[in-house]
């Protein structure tokens, strides 16, 4: 496997975040096998409760992402993991922490927002919250811990940019 090629840390303000400033770094990936690994050295990073951001076109490799993270939490095996775009939201239950994956791709209003409890899971102790296509809604943008966004440079290939809110 073609190891992950890591390109330059910046950081930038960011006014719309309860956050003081973000921490931007960016990976490029040439295979579904290293967007799971990557997603399983982020996973290391992110300490529940957490919101993330998971912003990219069809197809892009938001569940491809997802698989590492929710397999580094021992919350699922990668073949476990779909997508949520008809179910809506997807619950894998590791023994320290719940990962939730979300898909907001057909919710259009705050009213079927709200229809989905999500309230009830963020901010829950033991919860990871990977949410796509959140950025339909403002609020989650504002809540957000982390945004990964993904780019396609080729068949295989992403460019992803991992955004972290810090104080």
């Amino acid at each position: 496997m073609q190891a992950l090629r890591r390109l330059p840390s910046t950081a930038e303000p960011a006014a719309f975040l309860r956050y003081s400033r973000t921490v931007t770094q960016e990976f490029s990936t040439h295979s579904a096998e290293e967007t799971i690994e990557l997603g399983r050295q982020l996973a290391r990073r992110l300490k529940p409760p957490s919101l993330v951001l998971l912003r990219g076109d069809l197809g892009a490799g938001k569940t491809t992402m997802a698989k590492g993270i929710a397999e580094a939490f021992d919350a699922a095996a990668q073949d476990d993991v779909t997508s949520p775009t008809f179910t809506l939201i997807h619950e894998y239950r590791g023994p320290q922490v719940s990962v939730y994956h979300v898909d907001l791709y057909r919710v259009d209003t705050p009213r079927e927002l709200e229809t989905l409890g999500l309230d009830d899971l963020i901010g829950q102790e033991r919860n990871l919250l990977l949410v796509e296509w959140g950025e339909k809604f403002p609020r989650f943008l504002r809540e957000r811990d982390v945004e990964i966004a993904f780019q396609r440079t080729g068949p295989d290939d992403r460019r992803i940019t991992i955004t972290t809110a810090t104080d």
